[in-house]
């Protein structure tokens, strides 16, 4: 049942892991399975595909796709959802319809297909692999599950998972269980559906970063009526939080200084929420502040015109790490681009060019002034 929970029941066979993701043990343990038995020298059963892919992501996604064609609907990825306490988690709720392919199940299969080809390699005990992949480093390194995305994108591109999703769509069409779903689905439209659902698989959970939703990190509620941004923006202003002064390296910290930040800026400033659009940790995660859809309050005069997006640190005298730069710069811009959150011709401006600040601090505004778009 935990192994291989209904759609009735998506939120089971969950698990919070310690840098913040949450993560189906389904194929997390499907890809580890594979891996062991490669590492032992177990032949794999005659299948098309690789099997790595086939039991952690491939089919699931196959079939969300077909799914979808047969209920006449567009195919939807996600969703994500929200632990009932992130010190005691209990109980997983997910935040909108489930799908076949839900961000806790990406996750768990993006894991297993890492993990199950490392296993595969390097043989390795379990206990030691997940600990070492799942928590930070004792010198504060970031865990290595934070960067899942980078790593299967390096291992997986496109065109890789086309050819895996192709080989599941083959399989599904003699199992008796799916064998429905293709009956009228020709060589070419198959094909199609392929390439379909491994570009949207890529852009939502590969070139995408991912975001810390306000329920995860402990957010209060909103004070008042937020107003509504009219996207796309074309403006994006860099911040840096200042205080906290020191970088966050863990999902904890990341999430203690987004609810201090939140306080001070509701309590002692009298803002509604917290000021910024995001803020990025250097734990290698986005955090929701007012989000895509509500005018924040990070650059007098010109909230409504753009997002404000704040790193949590002072970065007067050196700037953020090099991930949490190409956080924003190689990720969260370009996927705010093609999402339609961003104009493509987007201006990128430092806090200081719209006001009386130091802000983002000298060392940030030096990076920032080589970004695309900055003006």
């Amino acid at each position: 049942e935990l192994l291989h929970p209904g759609p009735e029941a998506a939120e089971r066979g969950v698990v919070l892991a310690p840098d913040g993701s949450t993560v189906a043990v389904g194929p997390l343990l499907a890809g580890l399975e594979v891996g062991l038995k490669r590492a032992a020298g177990t032949p794999a059963a005659p299948a098309p595909g690789d099997p790595l892919y086939a039991v952690t992501l491939a089919e699931a996604l196959g079939t969300s796709y077909l799914l979808a064609r047969a209920n006449g609907t567009r195919a939807t990825l996600g969703p994500g959802g929200c632990w009932d306490d992130v010190e005691d988690p209990q109980v997983f709720t997910l935040v909108g319809p489930p799908s076949p392919v839900p961000d806790a199940l990406a996750n768990g299969a993006l894991d297993g297909v890492l993990l199950g080809a490392q296993l595969a390699e390097t043989p390795a005990p379990l206990a030691a692999l997940l600990r070492g992949y799942y928590h930070p480093g004792a010198a504060g390194e970031r865990a290595p599950s934070s960067f899942r995305r980078r790593r299967f994108g390096a291992r997986t591109g496109p065109e890789k998972l086309e050819e895996e999703v192709a080989a599941a769509l083959r399989l599904l069409r003699v199992l008796p269980a799916t064998r429905s779903l293709l009956e009228d689905v020709g060589d070419e439209e198959a094909a199609a559906v392929a390439r379909r659902a491994a570009r949207d698989f890529v852009d939502a959970y590969v070139e995408c970063p991912a975001v810390v939703p306000r329920c995860m990190w402990g957010a209060r509620p909103y004070r008042g009526t937020p107003s509504a941004l009219t996207p796309p923006l074309p403006f994006v202003y860099i911040h840096h939080t200042h205080e906290p002064g020191a970088p966050c390296r863990t999902f904890a910290a990341c999430a203690r200084a987004m609810r201090a930040m939140q306080r001070f800026h509701q309590d002692t400033r009298g803002w509604d929420d917290i000021g910024y659009s995001f803020v990025v940790g250097s734990d290698g995660y986005l955090y929701e502040g007012r989000g895509w859809h509500w005018v924040g309050a990070h650059t007098r005069g010109y909230n409504s015109r753009g997002y404000g997006v704040g790193y949590v640190g002072d970065y007067t005298a050196s700037p953020p790490d090099v991930d949490a730069l190409a956080l924003v710069r190689d990720a969260f811009l370009p996927c705010a681009v093609r999402t339609g959150r961003l104009r493509h011709n987007y201006t990128l401006r430092g806090h200081r060019q719209m006001g009386r600040t130091e802000c983002p601090g000298d060392s940030l505004f030096r990076e920032i002034e080589t970004w695309h778009g900055f003006q």
